[in-house]
């Protein structure tokens, strides 16, 4: 969705790799993994990287603050949270085995919070039940950044 609304190419780690040039200005994506973006550490090493978006289950950036720093990212760094989603059958191995821990320890911290927020009961229910949230309005952050930074 991203690539389609600033017309440009997409393409994953590995193949940018092999396709683009060093470093060439890019927007990373990845998703969160216990804070970490994943394959960004790779990526800055090859890339001009622009900005970074993370994909997560949250439905807000209240892990932005621990997203910077997990990922050594500096405050004035370009830096979104973009709610992706959740489907245990879709994942394998080590990542199914932490998601169905995650999904015992914390959906049960979730479940017995006698005031849990809106956002904790949503985080419940996509543990529970999963959900794919990803939608073209939590793009608007990234969106209107690179606007205003391709702006002249």
């Amino acid at each position: 969705m991203l690539g389609k609304e600033l017309g440009v190419q997409i393409y994953d780690l590995k193949s940018a790799k092999t396709v683009l040039a060093e470093k060439t200005d890019i927007i990373y994506l990845g998703w969160l993994n216990a804070g970490k973006i994943e394959g960004f550490r790779k990526a800055v090493k090859r890339f001009n990287i622009n900005a970074v978006c993370a994909v997560g289950m949250a439905s807000d950036d209240s892990q932005l603050p621990e997203i910077r720093k997990a990922n050594r990212l500096a405050d004035e760094f370009p830096a979104f949270v973009l709610q992706g989603g959740f489907d245990m059958k879709k994942l394998h191995g080590i990542y199914k085995l932490m998601m169905k821990t995650m999904k015992a320890v914390v959906g049960k911290q979730i479940a017995n919070k006698p005031d849990r927020t809106p956002e904790e009961d949503d985080m419940l229910d996509m543990l529970l039940h999963g959900r794919n949230c990803v939608s073209e309005d939590s793009l608007n952050g990234v969106l209107n950044w690179y606007q205003s930074a391709n702006k002249g």
